[in-house]
């Protein structure tokens, strides 16, 4: 055969252009000069020159967006992703964004504002729906009528529903693979992974008008039953890993009760005295019968349909025209059994991490001060790290001393004066330090802190309650995103 061109003239047209990906090694300096300005922005902010911080971190962002389109984004928008949440975590620590010490963020319960509502049906939807019953492998039995249509039709269909489900999907991937080894441990359905993203989703801080908290909503005498324990220094129901371990206990325990995992999840909800007494007063141990009788509180009148309808729309995602991409990555963490009451500020020290970056490891601290016996979850790899550094500041003191990495061009006098101490105090701690200190030093800095005069979880339980009341979250600042106007990337 000929070649096309012998055959048949060329035609004159426009060829879209395409770009070639960037050579690996362009790519690595890209990210290099971004982390560069980064790490020079983090000089600033211990220096105190906050303008010139923000300018440099923009710049670190400019310099990722600034190539072009290519096979190489997905890289280049991971590290984006990292930079620009280590750059937030920051400006929340120390750009002025950030909370007053010892303040606790919660944020509301999704389950409050969706299960209260009433939405229309889609009788398209019925035969799509039963095609998905029986094509959909579950442990946890699942069950078509008009309810659970209805909430099919608003996770689908609906704005809200949609961003709902969306938002706790992408949430979900930092704990999925926790969840999902604790589910199988435990020997309950894998689909109970959507109670949590009903219940809270997937917000370790996560607070009901009932004052139920944590990423499983428990209530604080639940909790304590389950080994989930309180106290005006930390409450363990906002553990992630110890939330579920407790509610897969939990969970299990409520189905060898009843023999009914629909029962059981409406036990979760109400409590399992309000179930038993309705099958006593009702002769029907079924959870449809029960609702249809009105014999269960409201409230849990939609709770089994909104499980049920979260499942059956996630696990067919594409078919209800959902797009679940970028799940978050999986949180990786080791952990660290404190010796000793430890300031917060410290740890963050020791592992060279924004404050912000270990609250959000351990969501269960309530105060700036990690107690005595606390198991502190530090980033893959870093535990014995941070022990290490820890252990250069005396045991008694690590409630308020700190530990400072020296950069080029500081010395003692601008040291002491940020942590509001003398040099004298600082050479007294430094044995081995003299006057002259260079870049790359450590040195243990006798900081005060004060801790505040906090009632047991008297101030914990005001914030829980005044949520719960309002409905309001109090969380911190969003984190901003990032947009380019030509080449220059701005914050919103």
């Amino acid at each position: 055969m000929e070649p096309a061109a012998a055959t048949k003239p060329a035609e004159s047209r426009t060829v879209p252009a395409t770009v070639a990906p960037l050579p690996s090694a362009e790519l690595d300096q890209r990210i290099n000069r971004a982390q560069e300005r980064f790490q020079a922005g983090k000089r600033m902010l211990q220096e105190g020159d906050k303008e010139g911080a923000r300018q440099a971190f923009d710049r670190a962002v400019e310099i990722l967006l600034s190539g072009p389109a290519d096979d190489n984004q997905a890289r280049t928008e991971r590290r984006l992703e990292e930079l620009v949440d280590l750059i937030y975590r920051y400006d929340v620590d120390e750009l002025g964004a950030g909370e007053a010490q010892d303040k606790v963020a919660f944020d509301k319960s999704p389950l409050d504002e969706i299960r209260d509502m009433n939405f229309p049906l889609d009788p398209k939807m019925k035969g799509l729906v039963e095609h998905h019953l029986n094509a959909t492998a579950s442990q946890l039995p699942l069950e078509m009528n008009d309810t659970v249509l209805s909430f099919v039709n608003y996770f689908s269909a609906s704005k809200l529903g949609r961003n709902t489900l969306v938002n706790g999907w992408r949430r979900a991937g930092r704990y999925r693979p926790m969840i999902e080894k604790i589910l199988a441990e435990e020997g309950v359905p894998q689909e109970l992974i959507f109670l949590a993203q009903a219940e809270s989703g997937f917000l370790p801080r996560a607070i009901s008008r009932k004052a139920a908290a944590g990423m499983w909503q428990f209530v604080s005498w639940r909790g304590k039953e389950y080994g989930l324990d309180q106290s005006s220094y930390y409450d363990l129901r906002l553990d992630p890993e110890r939330a579920t371990r407790a509610a897969a206990k939990h969970l299990k325990d409520l189905y060898m009760q009843f023999g009914d995992w629909h029962l059981a999840l409406a036990a979760y909800n109400c409590g399992p005295g309000c179930v038993d007494r309705a099958v006593q007063r009702t002769g029907f141990a079924d959870y449809w019968k029960l609702r249809n009788m009105r014999a269960i509180p409201h409230e849990t009148t939609n709770y089994v349909p909104i499980i049920m309808a979260m499942t059956i729309v996630t696990r067919n995602a594409k078919d209800y025209g959902i797009v679940l991409d970028d799940p978050a990555p999986s949180l990786e963490y080791d952990s660290l059994t404190l010796k000793t009451n430890t300031n917060i500020d410290l740890i963050a020290d020791a592992a060279d991490l924004p404050v912000s970056s270990v609250r959000d490891l351990n969501p269960a601290l309530l105060r700036n001060i990690a107690p005595a016996g606390y198991e502190l979850r530090l980033p893959k790899g870093q535990a014995n790290e941070v022990e290490t550094a820890m252990e250069m500041v005396p045991a008694a003191q690590r409630a308020a001393w700190r530990l400072h990495r020296v950069k080029e061009g500081e010395n003692l006098t601008q040291i002491a004066q940020r942590y509001r101490t003398s040099t004298k105090s600082i050479l007294t701690a430094n044995n081995d330090v003299s006057s002259s200190v260079e870049a790359g030093d450590v040195l243990v800095v006798p900081a005060a802190y004060v801790e505040p005069a906090v009632k047991r979880s008297s101030k914990t339980k005001a914030a829980v309650h005044a949520v719960a009341k309002s409905g309001k979250t109090t969380s911190r600042t969003a984190k901003p995103t990032y947009r380019t106007t030509g080449k220059r990337a701005s914050a919103k």
